[in-house]
């Protein structure tokens, strides 16, 4: 279940426009045979949109899986961008690398294969974009590491924010109270101004404006 009713989500998807790309189309059809966990395209299209909103040419994922949210970064960055990506299993990083060159991006992303926050301390500079949907206990640490390698103007954005409603009870489990935590974290910053945006099971969407 997630928070946004199942009949508005379906309205939404009406409204998303029309992609036939068949590599995108084999990637949704891998995670529903699989149970993968993919953000769809709903996400998928707000990720692409708030990217291009803000001119992104290099963007940081921390949790990749096998390259679906990295195919909406993709169009977003164009031909000159990068796209760095993570995922601890070397299957996943094989996977990507297969859909997404079939798709034609695969030259514009580095997958890095192990712990996304140690990939991320070694690569060098500032990020238009950080994209995080790792393990949710991890979350809070993420933060903490990410949030001064967004630059000024640029995007901290975070799936599964609001986590099935359940960011609401008091009895929490671990993943649960981290992503309480972080969300917490993320609004009260006053380098930056944030929302979740009620999309799916929720992104946390913030600009940093100083």
């Amino acid at each position: 279940m997630h928070p946004v009713e199942p009949r508005i989500s379906a309205y939404m998807s009406t409204l998303v426009r029309r992609h036939d790309d068949p590599v995108l189309i084999e990637m949704e059809d891998h995670a529903a045979r699989n149970g993968f966990p993919i953000v769809g395209r709903l996400c998928g299209v707000t990720i692409e949109l708030l990217a291009r909103s803000v001119g992104a040419r290099r963007v940081f994922e921390l949790g990749s899986g096998y390259g679906y949210s990295a195919w909406w970064f993709a169009r977003a960055v164009g031909e000159q961008g990068e796209i760095h990506c993570t995922d601890g299993d070397p299957h996943n990083a094989s996977a990507a690398e297969g859909y997404l060159t079939r798709a034609g991006v695969w030259d514009r992303v580095t997958y890095h294969v192990g712990d996304a926050l140690t990939h991320l301390k070694q690569t060098e500079g500032e990020f238009d974009v950080v994209y995080c949907d790792v393990d949710k206990v991890g979350y809070p640490e993420c933060w903490r590491h990410a949030r001064d390698r967004v630059r000024v103007g640029g995007l901290w954005i975070c799936d599964n924010t609001l986590w099935s409603g359940r960011v609401l009870e008091e009895d929490r489990d671990e993943a649960t109270q981290a992503i309480v935590e972080h969300n917490a974290m993320v609004a009260e910053d006053p380098d930056y101004l944030s929302v979740i945006v009620p999309t799916r099971d929720g992104l946390m969407v913030a600009l940093r404006v100083s």
